[in-house]
């Protein structure tokens, strides 16, 4: 099946041009981030579902050295799998947390990798799966399944406020930052958005943006974390309006802390009710 995303963006610099991010998009809707050190040309992948992303990196003259996994879902280690079936992944400096196939650095919240030049934050996110990661290098955060463009991952092993917490976590990360998510679902996420917050105006502007260049083949990731707490339902629990929505559709979920809030936004959303509402009205 053809990937949603048929115009990849050319990469882009981050952490005040130490880093150079690649983005490739697989599968359907998967994402594989290629970090490049631009002082040492060092390429590390986060997150491949195959292995086909080596000759992809060799067409743009990346030859990665090391693999990040933020957790261990198949299409996140689906390139640790191939590579060991290869007989290949001895060759390669595997990063992540325990269960990580061909795991040569194990690491966990606080550590700090050293990758060419650049310094890599480990974070613990988890909610969506136990010991899933995220990495933080300057202004760019690559947090696998927990923060989506527009919304957040499924809470596989949960609970809510676990996945509440690593949410607030990232959410608190400077507005400049760039969320490096691993799956292009943004106009769906934006459709459950614009259900429980239509009087959104900046989710009215960020529809509208990302349906042009979603029209255009292009994806709407990378976006930002102020977009993210401007627009992202999950991080709104404030919102006086998106309490009212969320406690009508769910009257009997209690609504009594932000983490509640985010749990009850999360069952609406997992109702897919929205789905039956069409577009937006912000589109022409």
């Amino acid at each position: 099946m053809a990937h949603v995303v048929t115009t990849p963006d050319p990469p882009f610099l981050a952490a005040g041009g130490a880093l150079r991010v690649h983005v490739f998009p697989m599968w359907q809707d998967n994402l594989a981030w290629v970090m490049e050190c631009v002082a040492t040309g060092e390429a590390a992948i986060i997150d491949a579902p195959d292995a086909t992303l080596l000759a992809a990196c060799a067409g743009r003259g990346l030859a990665p050295t090391t693999i990040f996994n933020t957790h261990t879902h198949p299409d996140h280690i689906g390139i640790n799998r191939a590579l060991a079936r290869a007989g290949r992944l001895a060759d390669f400096r595997v990063v992540g947390a325990e269960g990580v196939p061909g795991l040569t650095e194990p690491v966990d919240e606080g550590d700090v990798v050293r990758f060419g030049a650049l310094s890599v934050q480990v974070w613990r996110t988890e909610g969506h799966l136990d010991g899933h990661l995220s990495y933080v290098v300057g202004d760019v955060v690559f947090c696998g399944d927990v923060m989506f463009a527009g919304g957040c991952g499924y809470l596989f092993d949960g609970p809510p406020a676990k996945m509440h917490a690593s949410l607030e976590r990232l959410a608190a990360l400077p507005g400049e930052t760039r969320v490096c998510c691993a799956h292009e679902y943004t106009q769906d996420n934006l459709r459950f958005a614009w259900s429980v917050e239509p009087d959104n105006a900046a989710l009215a502007d960020r529809i509208r943006a990302v349906w042009a260049r979603r029209a255009e083949g292009r994806a709407a990731v990378p976006s930002t974390i102020a977009e993210e707490r401007a627009t992202n339902p999950f991080l709104r629990h404030h919102v006086a309006g998106l309490r009212a929505r969320v406690a009508a559709a769910l009257p009997e979920r209690p609504l009594a802390t932000a983490a509640d809030v985010f749990a009850a936004t999360r069952a609406l959303k997992d109702t897919k009710a929205y789905k039956s509402a069409g577009e937006p009205a912000v589109l022409p």
